[in-house]
């Protein structure tokens, strides 16, 4: 015993199987095709199977049918380049439990070579329990992210129950409101709500209730200090993970200062417009003076010529009667002449005040352009490519043949002036209908017109320009190249004659000019010009209407509704994106307008195709077609409908989309 104690101690025989149990993580070896050869019993405890159940089978039974392709490659890659990889190294890999159940794990692989050929040591650990801590890391950064934002946010941002007692108070609403938030958590919203309030208030809580989220209403609330300020809010339903209702948060904005520096602007416009209006008179009256000046101070002239100064040379002996007689003449023709420029200015000024004679003949319109066309080649310079569309069957007008060649010419050569390097000069002619609508808008009547439509591609002019383009004496030109009665005496004469005379123009752009001339009874053919077809009722469609102009939006939205569509309203590209993403039904057509600020309306089309792709378009324009297409701005091929239009042309035309299969 005593040499046993002093001599070599025994060896220890462990078996594979026990060092395998007695690991901390599953253990599987698996050979070069994948069958698995041993396994250990945490790993009969990981994945719910016997050993005899798995032993043989393919390690790939241990994994969901979706990671069973990234498995393979996996494999075949270690296959091809064995090393030895520590537990997890950043792989994101699932294990399939017996029962169907999936898991995330850890695995780290080594290689053994044996007699029976190179094997794969795999140990694997559930790492559900990590994934579960780094996920709730993950939220409790995410909440600390979130209320770093909400607190530094300038905005009053508010939570709140369902009766209205304040849950959360940020740094905003301190500022904004005047209470700190130990003032004001506990307490009820309704202590900021001005009296007269209260029921919208409620109204809005209630819509909260149901799950309704209210965005940008303007309306008033107090401050600490009893002052009632304007705010724009944004009140949305707070969930619980049921997806319960329990409280609401409120997104506050002080539009305080932007609500005075509104109404500011509106009274400085509205002095700037009575400023224009007395600048207009002073360019009226002053080139009305400056020109009968110089009139009457020829005809004054050689009126003293006629009288005293002749009489002096009579007397004198030096001019005998004859003479005398022979230079009367010679003056008072001169006088006759001044006196015709004279008449012709205030023909001219008479046509622009709509009081002006004239001789009204039946006349084509296109017999006019086309007779015009020959004068106005010699007019304009090659650079300028003239196109004419005249349409067939055209009704027949009443006005004054002079006028109209003036109108024409007067369009045709500003255009010309638009385009000093050249460009693309276009003139239409087509049929309008003007519907009761279109005519109280334009103070005309309602029925059948011609429309001559002039486009230019050249330089353009903003909005305030084109605002004053057809007052008397207004011109863009150069101080004495033009007398700035030209576009006033084409509005003149086209208002007497019962027409409309409109203009469409952008800076860089090209600018369109739209002559609506009543077309005469006489002309009127029931063959040749069929009662257009009436207009088929609206099927119960949403239209999504997107026009920057609320003064152009507003009777197109209403035109439709009384139609019976549902029209959703959006002042801009933005705008109308919110409205589709947040509108939880269908939206059957986009009517946009091409051009607008911010996003055109080409480019809204392209979005609104990804977020909702059955939804059929529409585009309208002061623009001819030609001329957008030649600047890039809409596509050739889709639908356009010309503005100034008609409520039956609008509508035929809505119809005509929503019904065909583009």
């Amino acid at each position: 015993m005593g040499s046993f104690a002093n001599g070599p101690s025994p060896p220890i025989l462990v078996s594979t199987e026990q060092l395998l149990d007695s690991a901390p993580d599953g253990v599987l070896i698996v050979d070069a095709s994948g069958a698995i050869r041993l396994m250990n019993r945490q790993a009969e405890a990981m994945f719910g199977y016997r050993r005899d159940e798995l032993l043989g089978q393919p390690i790939e039974l241990l994994v969901p049918d979706w990671k069973k392709p990234d498995h393979l490659g996996l494999r075949a890659d270690y296959s091809r380049n064995p090393r030895a990889r520590p537990m997890g190294e950043g792989l994101d890999i699932a294990a399939l439990r017996k029962d169907g159940t999936e898991f995330p794990v850890d695995v780290s692989l080594s290689l053994l070579e044996t007699d029976q050929g190179v094997l794969v040591s795999a140990a694997v650990r559930d790492s559900s329990a990590r994934k579960a801590i780094e996920a709730r890391l993950q939220d409790f950064d995410a909440i600390a992210h979130m209320a770093a934002i909400v607190e530094s946010s300038d905005d009053a941002i508010i939570g709140k129950s369902l009766e209205g007692v304040i849950t959360a108070w940020n740094a905003g609403a301190e500022a904004m409101y005047g209470y700190r938030a130990d003032e004001m958590i506990g307490h009820n919203i309704f202590e900021l709500v001005p009296s007269d309030g209260m029921l919208e208030l409620s109204a809005i809580l209630e819509r909260l209730r149901r799950g309704e989220r209210v965005a940008h209403y303007e309306t008033k609330r107090l401050r600490r200090d009893g002052t009632a300020i304007d705010v724009s809010v944004t009140i949305s339903p707070i969930r619980d993970a049921s997806g319960a209702i329990t409280g609401a948060s409120t997104v506050a904005r002080d539009m305080t200062a932007t609500k005075q520096a509104e109404l500011e602007r509106i009274e400085l416009e509205d002095r700037l417009h009575q400023s224009e209006r007395l600048e207009s008179m002073g360019r009226l009256a002053g080139g009305v003076a400056h020109d009968f000046n110089n009139l009457l101070a020829g005809i004054m002239n050689y009126a003293s010529l006629v009288s005293t100064s002749l009489q002096d040379e009579i007397a004198r002996g030096s001019l005998t009667e004859d003479d005398a007689f022979v230079t009367v003449v010679q003056d008072v023709e001169e006088i006759t002449n001044v006196a015709r420029r004279a008449a012709a200015l205030t023909h001219q000024l008479l046509i622009f005040s709509r009081r002006g004679v004239t001789k009204p003949e039946v006349l084509d319109l296109n017999t006019v352009v086309t007779e015009m066309q020959t004068l106005l080649r010699t007019t304009i310079p090659e650079s300028i490519e003239l196109r004419l569309r005249l349409a067939a069957d055209l009704p027949l007008v009443k006005a004054d043949p002079s006028q109209i060649d003036q109108v024409f010419m007067n369009l045709a050569v500003n255009a010309r002036d638009a385009m000093p390097d050249g460009g693309e000069l276009e003139i239409e002619t087509a049929v309008f209908e003007v519907d009761e609508q279109y005519a109280r808008i334009n103070a005309i009547h309602a029925g059948r017109y011609v429309r001559l439509t002039v486009s230019d591609t050249g330089v353009g002019m903003s909005r305030e320009v084109a605002a004053h383009i057809f007052e008397p004496f207004f011109t863009t030109k150069p101080k004495g190249e033009a007398t700035g009665l030209g576009l006033a005496t084409v509005y003149g004469i086209v208002t007497q004659a019962g027409g409309d005379v409109t203009i469409y123009s952008e800076p860089g752009l090209g600018t369109t000019v739209r002559v609506n001339l009543p077309a005469t009874v006489d002309a009127y053919s029931e063959e040749l010009h069929p009662t257009p077809v009436a207009v088929a009722p609206s099927k119960g469609e949403t239209l999504l209407l997107v026009e920057d102009e609320s003064i152009v939006r507003e009777p197109v939205r209403r035109m439709l509704e009384r139609s019976g569509y549902t029209v959703l309203a959006a002042q801009d590209a933005y705008d109308a994106l919110a409205i589709a993403r947040d509108h939880p039904g269908e939206i059957d057509l986009l009517l946009t307008d091409v051009v607008m600020p911010g996003r055109s309306g080409r480019g809204l089309a392209d979005d609104l195709a990804m977020l909702r792709p059955t939804t059929k378009v529409l585009f309208m324009s002061g623009y001819s077609p030609d001329v957008i297409v030649h600047r890039g701005v809409l596509r050739e091929g889709v639908r356009l409908i010309e503005k100034p239009f008609a409520a039956d042309d609008l509508l035929r035309c809505v119809r005509e989309i929503l019904d065909g299969d583009s």
